[in-house]
């Protein structure tokens, strides 16, 4: 089973787990390095499979944030991956819940081979620790969201259809 810390060296990994630390005062650095791999594992699963909808959990979202701080890093990293995983950040709306999208995330990163900490996929009224991302992001029905965003009105298109050069996920580069 594939370690997802080894996904980055050693320095990288330790910036990372600073800017989640950074970012949620107060939070140890045991838990930060808990989000900081799992939003690497998340990552290497939306590169393995860019045309499905996944999204991170609250916690994890920290995680990925804090990996898309680290620019240089995280391009290397999306390139070692074999594809850049963008994110398009929306604006919490209840309409646009996924009751599902996080049990097919868990399921793709254990399809990838790692192991999940199932702890930080929580939905985020069950979090094991607070963060300060708002809402989590999930991908509105017609195919727009944070990996897969498309031609609607946040991406600045019309009603909401994907992004038909995507297929029915992410962009790549």
């Amino acid at each position: 089973m594939p370690n997802a810390r080894d996904l980055l060296t050693t320095a990288g990994f330790r910036g990372v787990v600073a800017t989640v630390i950074d970012n949620n005062p107060g939070m140890d650095e045991a838990t930060a390095s808990r989000i900081t791999a799992e939003a690497l594992k998340f990552v290497a699963a939306g590169a393995a499979f860019p045309t499905t909808r996944i999204a991170p959990s609250n916690v994890v979202d920290e995680g990925w944030h804090a990996l898309i701080l680290h620019t240089r890093l995280y391009r290397r990293l999306c390139d070692g991956l074999g594809h850049f995983v963008h994110h398009v950040p929306e604006r919490p709306e209840p309409g646009r819940d996924d009751p599902h999208v996080l049990t097919r995330t868990v399921a793709l990163i254990e399809q990838a081979g790692y192991m999940v900490d199932v702890e930080l996929w929580t939905e985020p009224r069950r979090a094991l620790v607070p963060v300060g991302t708002p809402g989590m992001h999930t991908p509105r029905p017609g195919g727009c969201g944070p990996i897969n965003p498309g031609n609607c009105a946040t991406h600045g298109g019309g009603s909401g259809g994907g992004d038909e050069s995507a297929g029915s996920g992410g962009r790549s580069e």
